[in-house]
């Protein structure tokens, strides 16, 4: 009798726990691992981020926005605009109406930023619930007016796990509940301007201590109890290619650079005519070097949709990948690995996988677009989206 009524209490409880659980609000965690190219997911081990991937959905290429940079295609998952349309067209911007520039560095006024309405503010304008941030670029801007109600100011020498910790602290206890959380990591992409994708020996190294980082998030979120129920996004803004000193174009061999100013530099360069002499500047640039695309801004291809904004600049230089433009050869070369070029190449695309009760468990899918993951968190967290170039048909599968 004594047991009877144990198995009836059990099962009571265990529906108890259901239906609260089905009241809860859904909730999403987005994760970007800066530069993870979609192939080093084939070419290295990943013990932790596979076990996830086994759990949940992998997409294996994610066609990303042109250009293939931080900025612009951080702002594009979260808003489902190509960056003509939110305006964030490159990590260096310059706006001639009001002579204001934009760069990583200076990246806080909300004039740059308020073309878009990125996905935590909205989540924060639609009913009883807030977002948090951890150095996601744009969280630590007053956009439209509002930051996420928890958000860290960027600062590159804040360990991930302070990061994730400061983040699984508010899903757990914040009124009202964080319901859309964001955390972005630096790496591997700064390993991969070091070192180049090639390097095994070094990508290795680093991409280990990635795959370390998502088996410590998991292990945190189970210990939490926040794992049955939390769905979580882990993705990257662009992938990584190798370059070369060998593989230089220079711009001083062809053109006088006080004609000019190089708003945004390599891969993709936004050319800034002086003295009303952008005809004279473009033909000069076009005869440049075979290894480099010019376009005027009206000439620029459709398939980039870079071209209806202020903010590009009247010439566009684009390097063949793995190319590298500079002003004059003395410059340095940095980086033996870049990204910004085209994003129909392999090489620049990231990939997605994510976990959660609103995917399935153990399905692949080949590609998706960048601007497409924007309406499916919508819909994962119940929100009206806001007008974007997203179709959510292309992400259903995966839910």
């Amino acid at each position: 009798m004594v047991f009877l009524f144990f198995v009836f209490f059990l099962g009571t409880l265990i529906a108890l726990l259901h239906h609260v659980n089905d009241d809860l609000p859904p909730k999403l965690l987005l994760v970007s691992f800066d530069g993870f190219r979609a192939d080093y997911l084939q070419n290295y081990e990943f013990p932790h981020l596979q076990n996830f991937i086994n759990e949940g959905v992998l997409v294996e290429h994610v066609k990303n926005v042109f250009i293939t940079k931080t900025f612009p295609n951080h702002y594009s998952i979260v808003t489902g605009l190509y960056e003509e349309s939110h305006g964030i067209v490159a990590n260096s911007m310059y706006d001639v109406a009001t002579k204001k520039h934009f760069s990583d560095s200076n990246d806080k006024d909300p004039f740059w930023w308020n073309e878009a309405v990125p996905i935590w503010v909205t989540n924060q304008l639609q009913g009883n619930r807030s977002s948090a941030a951890a150095m996601w670029p744009g969280t630590d801007v007053l956009i439209h007016n509002t930051t996420p109600s928890y958000f860290m100011n960027y600062n590159s020498a804040v360990s991930f796990e302070e990061r994730l910790n400061n983040i699984t602290m508010w899903l757990s206890n914040s009124n009202p509940p964080v319901t859309f959380a964001t955390l972005y990591w630096e790496e591997p992409d700064a390993s991969g301007h070091k070192y180049g994708p090639e390097d095994k020996e070094n990508m290795r190294t680093v991409l280990k201590v990635i795959d370390d980082h998502i088996g410590y998030l998991v292990q945190k979120l189970k210990m939490l109890g926040l794992w049955e129920n939390l769905n979580v996004i882990i993705t990257s803004d662009h992938g990584m290619t190798q370059c070369s000193k060998e593989r230089l174009i220079n711009l001083d061999g062809c053109i006088d650079h006080t004609n000019y100013a190089l708003i945004d530099a390599s891969p993709v360069a936004a050319v800034l005519p002086k003295n009303e002499r952008e005809t004279e500047v473009y033909n000069q640039l076009k005869a440049c070097d075979p290894h480099m695309n010019v376009y005027l801004k009206e000439d620029i291809p459709a398939r980039f949709h870079y071209q209806h904004n202020d903010r590009i600049q009247p010439i566009i230089l684009v390097a063949d990948e793995g190319w590298t433009i500079v002003q004059n050869k003395t410059e340095p070369v940095l980086t033996l690995g870049d990204h910004g070029y085209d994003n129909s190449l392999p090489s620049m695309h990231p990939f997605l996988a994510a976990h959660g009760p609103a995917f399935h468990r153990g399905y692949k899918h080949s590609t998706v677009n960048i601007v497409d993951i924007y309406p499916m968190m919508c819909h994962i967290l119940g929100l009206k989206p806001q007008p974007n170039n997203g179709t959510f048909g292309n992400t259903k599968c995966l839910l």
